[in-house]
């Protein structure tokens, strides 16, 4: 048995979680048995559970010091990260204006390591892996920072087409509802008055890709999401507007399309066509770095299973 003693009964109360939920968690997923003592915590288990659920539960612990929330995918995060402490991944946190955002998967460090690398850093896989989430993040912190002087954030509206003009209102009015999912990162990220002002300066640009036609885009950090709706052109297009002193992450997934049949895909064919050039990464996710409901995960496994096998 291994008893671990926490000198903040409050503190030590957030780490439990309501009715134990976070205990639990680290239960089922270490194969152990932790009971409250007090301020004590009482872990049974075999050798590398007990070590695991030790330096977790002080990891989460440090967190709840700094003030930071303790959720179940906090605890899972915690979870996986230490898993991948044996394998000497990379990686780190993201400090932006309103939170710490904390890798929660080793492919979520290798992640944040290549945008911090790279000048052109595609993040490819299954939605809920944080892929556009960490992009965001990485982005404010670079404004935060002065490593950039402003964000670029795009998204192709593949599904309006030509029938924006059939839609009621503005053309920003039309096509807001596609760039919604960048703007919630965004305001995560920092308080809604600087987004406001930055939005307002023209420091933060959220745009449909084909706004972006005709551009130099210079000492920004610029993201493309959704990706896998771009065609080969437009990906093309998109790319050939990095300019001096920026950055640029382009997420998708490449299961998720949505052009007409018979059209390419400009993800895929990018990362085809610049494997191996120089100031370039991809980092791949897969169903286990879903980081939304757990249900998410078996709910994208299931539906690769019954994916129709490629043909040989």
């Amino acid at each position: 048995m291994l008893t671990l003693s926490f000198d903040d009964n409050r503190l030590l109360s957030l780490l439990c979680g309501e009715h134990d939920e976070n205990l639990a968690v680290l239960e089922h997923r270490l194969n152990v048995d932790i009971t409250p003592r007090g301020n004590r915590l009482a872990v049974r288990g075999g050798d590398s559970g007990r070590n695991a659920a030790r330096d977790v539960l002080m990891a989460l612990y440090n967190r709840a010091r700094r003030g930071l929330d303790i959720t179940k995918g906090e605890v899972e995060g915690a979870i996986r990260m230490r898993e991948a402490q044996e394998t000497n991944v990379p990686g780190g946190a993201i400090r932006t204006r309103r939170k710490l955002v904390m890798p929660r998967t080793p492919t979520q460090s290798s992640y944040i390591e290549a945008i911090r690398k790279h000048e052109l850093v595609f993040g490819i896989g299954p939605a809920g892996t944080g892929k556009t989430y960490l992009a965001v993040a990485c982005a404010a912190e670079a404004l935060m920072n002065g490593e950039v002087d402003r964000i670029v954030l795009s998204r192709p509206a593949v599904e309006a087409g030509e029938r924006l003009g059939f839609l009621p209102g503005d053309m920003k009015e039309k096509v807001d509802p596609y760039l919604r999912p960048l703007y919630d990162a965004l305001y995560d990220m920092m308080p809604a008055s600087l987004v406001a002002k930055g939005i307002a300066e023209n420091q933060i640009e959220i745009a449909p890709l084909a706004f972006m036609r005709g551009r130099t885009l210079s000492s920004a950090f610029i993201i493309l999401d959704e990706a896998q709706n771009t065609t080969p052109q437009q990906m093309k297009m998109f790319l050939t507007r990095l300019g001096e002193g920026s950055r640029m992450v382009v997420t998708g997934d490449p299961t998720q399309v949505d052009l007409p049949s018979g059209v390419s895909s400009g993800l895929s064919d990018a990362v085809s066509v610049l494997h191996g050039v120089s100031g370039v990464a991809s980092v791949g996710f897969n169903n286990s770095d879903i980081v939304r409901h757990a249900l998410v995960g078996r709910i994208v496994a299931a539906y690769d299973k019954k994916a129709p096998k490629p043909k040989k």
